[in-house]
């Protein structure tokens, strides 16, 4: 029957527990398919049940039996009430152990060894640090993206910004609540390379819909590739547009918001931008990242994302699209 499940367009793909790419979601997936199939059973059997009782009363012309008490049919349905009884008391133990151990296998994955990442939700975006306490100048910072190399385990170290959020990759593992103020973990390990979407899992506020991440799964390899990438401060732009978007950066508001390592521009209300073109989407998984999605983005993302902390950036046309071809080259 959950096979049948997957086979439906939406809840098989990228965001969906019936499609696990890791260990902790195939336990998840387990429990959901048993405790699904259980209860699909118990429904058909009871409606089979009121059906064949209604038949019944039909085939004797819909009038109600005169009241008789029928010492055997008596004994025949307190046996069969009892059974019920039985069968259902056993039927909930076994889901009840089903979820217990479930969530015993998703929890005990914890490892000193294992990739540590930072995850800080904000109002609507997710900030992403690989920490390095002994050399700090090799600390990562992202955004929207959560790159990890496969078959290792990563333990998420959560909190928020501002709000209550919860970080739920369906694919990958359950969800887990972040909490102004508070730490929380959570262990995952995706068994294969790819790409999973994620997404808030608590309601908090006007963009909470459009409050998505991914999860980049890569060869070591890569995943190493990657991570050097990320250390190295953003490119000195080589052609004259890209050249005057960088001044055009570093000369509005933008420097207010954001980073982008190697020039003036340090703050952190926004998200780091030093490698903005190596993400595959903008605005916490809204738009594709493009240059028409960009453009309007910084344009106006007002009018794409009511709510959100992004201000207009009213400014020349030539002047954006500078702007856009600088953003385009920090890879």
């Amino acid at each position: 029957m959950m096979m049948l499940l997957t086979a439906i367009p939406g809840l098989h793909g990228v965001q969906t527990p019936l499609d696990p790419a890791g260990p902790q979601a195939a336990h998840i997936k387990h429990t959901l398919s048993l405790i699904f199939s259980i209860t699909s059973i118990v429904t058909a059997i009871v409606f089979g049940v009121l059906a064949r009782a209604v038949l019944r009363q039909q085939a004797k012309g819909g009038i109600p039996s005169p009241l008789e008490v029928d010492s055997g049919v008596e004994r025949r349905a307190t046996w069969i009430v009892g059974g019920a009884i039985g069968v259902t008391v056993v039927l909930l133990f076994v889901m009840m152990i089903s979820s217990f151990i479930t969530s015993h296998e998703t929890a005990v994955m914890a490892n000193d060894t294992g990739l540590k990442i930072n995850v800080y939700g904000h109002e609507w975006w997710w900030e992403v640090e690989y920490p390095n306490n002994e050399q700090p100048f090799r600390i990562v910072r992202t955004a929207n993206e959560i790159h990890v190399p496969a078959g290792v385990v990563v333990d998420i170290h959560g909190t928020s910004r501002d709000v209550i959020h919860s970080f739920w990759a369906p694919n990958i593992q359950g969800k887990k609540d972040l909490l102004p103020g508070y730490w929380n973990d959570l262990t995952l390990k995706v068994d294969k390379p790819g790409t999973w979407r994620g997404q808030c899992a608590e309601f908090c506020g006007l963009q909470h819909a459009h409050m998505s991440f991914h999860i980049v799964a890569q060869s070591r390899q890569d995943f190493d590739q990657w991570y050097v990438a990320q250390l190295s401060p953003a490119a000195d732009p080589q052609t004259p547009q890209a050249i005057h978007g960088r001044e055009v950066f570093q000369s509005h508001a933008c420097v207010m918001c954001h980073t982008v390592r190697g020039t003036i521009a340090n703050s952190k209300v926004g998200p780091d931008l030093t490698h903005l073109a190596s993400r595959s989407t903008i605005a916490a998984g809204t738009l594709m990242n493009n240059t028409g999605n960009l453009t309007g983005w910084i344009a106006n993302a007002q009018s794409i994302k009511p709510g959100c902390r992004m201000p207009p950036n009213p400014m020349p046309a030539n002047d954006l699209n500078d702007l856009v071809a600088y953003l385009e080259s920090l890879r």
